[in-house]
């Protein structure tokens, strides 16, 4: 159940990705893309933690940020879902 609620939210932004995306000049300052950070953070963190990532990524992505790589792995707001444990 919880793979097809993630699948659901997802489409709308894969949709976006396929259609959308490719017609549109690219204006996404950072790497990944806007879009491919959602999915990464909805995926590594669940829906509501991935949701507020992403909701934060977008704000981030404005005329006066600098931009650049900012993968999901490298946030700080959240600890892992599958954090590894020591031996």
């Amino acid at each position: 159940m919880k793979r097809f609620l993630v699948a659901v939210l997802l489409a709308p932004i894969h949709a976006y990705q396929r259609f959308i995306s490719p017609a549109l000049p690219r204006r996404c300052k950072y790497y990944p893309t806007c879009s491919a950070y959602a999915v990464d953070a909805v995926r590594e963190f669940g829906i509501a933690r991935g949701a507020v990532l992403a909701g934060w990524r977008l704000l981030r992505c404005n005329p006066l940020s600098h931009g650049g790589y900012d993968p999901v792995e490298a946030q700080t707001l959240f600890r892992r879902r599958h954090a590894e444990r020591p031996a």
